[in-house]
C-alpha cells in the first residue's frame, strides 16, 4: 500500500454482478449464495462491464416485499437504484469517506480508466483500513513511553 491510500488498493475486485432482466428472486438468491448484500448492476460490452445501477437486499425489502408486491414479476431493473455514484480507482480514501458521508452511503462501485468496473468498495473495507491505521496510532504511543522509561529510568 502506498502512503496515500486510493479507493482501488482496498476495494474488492471480485464483484458479484447482475443483469438488468436478471429477475429478481435470482437475484435475491445470488446474494445469499455469494454472501453479500448489493449486486452491482452492469451492462455488458465488448470487453469490460460498464455500471448501470446497484440494488440491496434493502431495497428489495422496501421496494416489493414491504409494500406487498410479488418478486416473482419484476427484474432487477425494476428495483435498482440507478444513476449510481462511483469513484476511480485513483481517489483517494479520504475522498470515499467524505462521499460515503456526505451522499449517505455504504456500497461504491469502483471504475478503471475506461469507466468500467473495476471493484466495489464498502463502508466495511474503509472501517478495516482506519482500524489498521488507528492500531498504528496506538502502537505508536506505547512505543513512545517504551522508549522514555529506557532513556530515563525510574529513580
Amino acid at each position: 500500500m502506498s502512503e496515500r491510500l486510493s479507493v482501488g488498493e482496498i476495494c474488492t475486485r471480485e464483484v458479484t454482478i447482475a443483469f438488468r432482466d436478471t429477475d429478481l428472486v435470482a437475484a435475491a438468491r445470488l446474494m445469499r449464495e455469494a454472501h453479500v448484500g448489493a449486486l452491482v448492476v452492469v451492462d455488458e460490452m465488448p470487453g469490460k462491464r460498464m455500471v448501470a445501477g446497484l440494488i440491496t437486499d434493502r431495497d428489495i425489502v422496501t421496494a416489493v416485499i414491504a409494500p406487498g408486491l410479488d418478486p416473482r414479476t419484476l427484474n432487477v431493473e425494476d428495483v435498482m437504484t440507478e444513476p449510481v455514484l462511483t469513484m476511480d480507482e485513483d481517489d483517494s480514501l479520504i475522498d470515499l469517506l467524505r462521499m460515503m458521508r456526505d451522499k449517505g452511503v455504504r456500497r461504491v462501485p469502483v471504475l478503471g480508466a475506461q469507466r468500467e468496473l473495476v471493484g466495489l468498495v464498502t463502508l466495511d473495507d474503509a472501517l478495516e483500513i482506519l482500524a489498521e491505521e488507528l492500531d498504528l496510532l496506538v502502537g505508536a504511543i506505547g512505543s513512545e513511553a517504551r522508549r522514555e522509561r529506557m532513556r530515563r529510568p525510574a529513580a
